[in-house]
């Protein structure tokens, strides 16, 4: 017989995207550099937060943030709601852009034409600098067999490194890119660890904006203890909090994230 997959420290995982940056809401890579959370974004961490808290409320959980401040900020929304202690690791941070960051889409088209072509048509793209898709998945798998034993963990990330973590958690190879589209700000993931694997249960969650529906029923179609996907299971607009990865061309782009 075959044995099935090792089992990992932890049964789920939520993979949670941090809050929304200015740069975020106009289109800029941000990489590894690290704009703070802009007023949307420490509003949207301060709604997210209970939601999370309270159906975790019974869970043995372990919080993980990436290093970088924007993250942070997102991540202690929720600590002191858990009473759990917020673990930083350097693994979940953003995917590295190298001579990207900090550029918007227009500036990259204008200064890195040949680079910019080569992710339009989801090629890697070398000669920018930065991480290669792979060390990010890599980086970030680390990351999550480090985990100390928990039923649940909430990890804290960013739109790359969460898309390459998710991609490689779920075993698809590069021929099955975008498959599920990205993270908005301060959306989720959950994902379950069952024989055959890691099984993604629900993808790109939200709070509803107008907080939880009345009576504490869960919006249609929701199955489980989070709240359904947001009503068009797409990321924010290109103009608010949306990275250079969730706007047109969605469709042929790279999944390089500014997020």
């Amino acid at each position: 017989m075959t044995a099935g997959p090792v089992a990992p420290p932890v049964r789920r995982l939520l993979v949670w995207r941090h809050g929304r940056t200015e740069w975020n809401a106009t289109g800029r890579f941000q990489g590894q550099l690290d704009p703070p959370l802009d007023d949307e974004g420490r509003a949207q961490a301060a709604r997210t937060a209970p939601f999370l808290a309270a159906a975790l409320r019974n869970e043995d959980t372990v919080l993980v943030s990436s290093d970088l401040q924007r993250a942070v900020d997102t991540a202690q929304a929720l600590a002191p709601l858990l009473g759990a202690p917020l673990r930083i690791d350097e693994r979940l941070r953003e995917h590295g852009l190298g001579s990207w960051e900090g550029l918007t889409r227009d500036e990259v088209a204008e200064r890195h034409p040949d680079q910019y072509e080569q992710w339009v048509s989801g090629q890697p793209v070398p000669g920018r600098g930065g991480e290669a898709q792979a060390d990010v998945a890599a980086r970030a798998l680390a990351a999550v067999a480090d985990l100390p034993p928990a039923s649940t963990a909430v990890l804290v990330t960013h739109g790359g490194t969460a898309g390459r973590l998710l991609e490689a958690l779920l075993g698809l190879g590069s021929e099955h890119r975008r498959v599920f589209g990205p993270l908005g700000n301060c959306h989720w993931s959950e994902l379950s660890f069952q024989a055959s694997g890691w099984r993604l249960m629900r993808h790109n969650l939200s709070v509803p904006a107008a907080g939880p529906q009345e009576g504490g029923r869960r919006p249609a179609g929701d199955r489980g203890p989070f709240p359904g996907p947001s009503a068009s299971d797409v990321p924010d607009a290109p103009r608010s909090g949306a990275t250079p990865e969730e706007a047109p061309p969605a469709p042929v782009e790279d999944a390089d994230a500014a997020g």
